[in-house]
């Protein structure tokens, strides 16, 4: 519509339009200057990789594909002792990266929440290999409004190399957001109140794959796959042996008891029909598998790497019950 019938934009929408004239600018400007990993490619890290994912480690002695980014880390030296390499996210950032951000938190865009990341694979990595990368940004979305709130879909690509030749692209994507108003601490309250009741977990996605580990749960059983060939365990559930690549298998019950192998707790954001703050643990079954899960019958700051736990299964609602471990204080 046309100002001149006295409708047209409004101050606020000319603003958010010239900024994202401004933010896409950056499209193809660096995001972190070309950089060495810190360490070659080597053994014992591979090792070390493959043991905390319960991976067996490749055959060939090569690097698994999904240790990609890896080899770009800074590591945990604090600002003044960074080694050469760190990544956009651990500050090796280039200026129109910054100038990016800046823009953005001058905005009122001020947080920030990691989305997304794609990798992809176009040659291994063996022990011995030197790595350089580089970033660029890649994309700026348009404004997008979302349950965190109004912001920007920031892509950055890296390049990984070995000499001249691509090894592998790490795109990560963030959103620089203006958080959603949460009104009043007792505004909040009340509406969880009101809608507790109404709010429903996600739904898992069931496939031919997983299906008959959700028919287990139904008849409450915790159900995992044990290779025919080999005899290795395994969760979650996949159509082939990581051991051996055999696609034949069993399903086995676990008996359901277990430790707190890792574990995070949750604080933000919040989520429908969840009521931070809880404890999402990783579980080592004492078959030797691994499945993530709720821990309850403890506070989230009970928790601890190595607390015995249980099985049982929590109805959530008429149609979804889920496997969760009770922990003992």
């Amino acid at each position: 519509m046309s100002a001149a019938n006295g409708v047209g934009p409004s101050p606020g929408q000319d603003a958010d339009d010239a900024l994202y004239e401004r933010l896409r600018t950056y499209a193809g400007c660096p995001a972190a200057d070309a950089a060495h990993g810190r360490d070659p490619v080597n053994a014992p890290m591979i090792r070390h990789w493959c043991e905390a994912l319960g991976h067996p480690v490749p055959p060939d002695g090569s690097a698994p594909a999904t240790m990609l980014q890896v080899w770009t880390m800074a590591g945990l030296a604090r600002d003044g002792e960074r080694a050469p390499g760190a990544s956009p996210g651990q500050g090796g950032r280039a200026g129109p990266y910054v100038e990016l951000l800046a823009a953005l938190d001058g905005a009122g865009y001020t947080a920030v929440v990691a989305t997304d990341c794609e990798q992809e694979y176009v040659r291994p990595l063996r022990p011995g290999d030197e790595i350089t990368f580089d970033a660029v940004i890649e994309s700026v979305s348009p404004r997008k409004r979302t349950k965190l709130g109004t912001g920007y879909f920031v892509t950055t690509r890296m390049d990984l190399r070995v000499g001249a030749a691509l090894a592998g692209t790490h795109r990560f994507r963030i959103l620089k957001y203006r958080p959603a108003p949460t009104g009043s601490a007792a505004a909040q309250g009340a509406h969880r109140g009101a809608h507790r009741g109404a709010a429903r977990r996600p739904r898992p996605v069931v496939n031919r794959d997983n299906a008959g580990f959700w028919e287990g749960v139904a008849r409450h059983q915790l159900l995992f796959q044990c290779c025919a060939a080999c005899a290795t365990p395994r969760f979650p559930w996949l159509p082939g042996c990581n051991s051996c690549g055999s696609a034949e298998w069993c399903a086995v019950a676990a008996s359901g008891r277990g430790t707190v192998y890792s574990y995070v707790v949750l604080h933000h954001p919040p989520f429908p029909a969840f009521d931070p703050p809880y404890a999402v643990a990783l579980v080592e079954l004492d078959e030797g598998v691994r499945i993530i899960s709720n821990v309850t019958g403890v506070r989230h700051d009970q928790v601890r790497i190595g607390m015995p736990v249980e099985l049982e299964f929590l109805r959530v609602d008429d149609d979804l019950q889920l496997p969760v471990f009770r922990g003992a204080a």
